[in-house]
């Protein structure tokens, strides 16, 4: 997987250490700290800063893989469009938001790939999407 190095990958390997560790993708997230913290009262729900539980090291890892998914020099993927998209909608912080639900769903995207034992396909979502209109045609 272009972005994910060799380091990235062990790192991952050796903190998540099984993939049966884990019901669901989603909870790699919140294990590795990439969600937002809660501090819910009432009718308010404020966005806050990531929680940053679990490893630090792996954390710095995956967003800086994000970084160069989403950088100037990152290849043409379905993750790279969908955190470009989520960096267009705006606000004074919606680069760095971006980067880090990248590194969220990069830390998703790994397991499941591990669970699966599968080929990353870079541009599964356009491929899929070309087959669907080829199949109306």
């Amino acid at each position: 997987m272009s972005g994910v190095g060799s380091l990235t990958a062990l790192g991952y390997l050796l903190t998540l250490e099984s993939p049966a560790r884990f019901r669901s993708g989603r909870d790699v997230g919140a294990y590795l700290g990439l969600v937002p913290r809660r501090r819910e009262s009432g009718d308010r729900a404020p966005e806050l800063r990531i929680s940053k539980a679990g490893d630090k090291t792996l954390r710095r890892l995956l967003v800086g893989a994000s970084h160069y998914i989403l950088g100037p020099f990152g290849p043409d993927t379905d993750l790279r469009r969908w955190g470009l998209g989520l960096a267009g909608r705006g606000g004074q912080t919606a680069k760095k938001r971006a980067v880090v639900a990248t590194a969220r769903k990069l830390a998703v995207l790994l397991l499941a790939l591990w669970r699966s034992g599968s080929i990353y396909e870079p541009q599964r979502a356009s491929r899929q999407s070309a087959r669907s209109v080829g199949a109306c045609a």
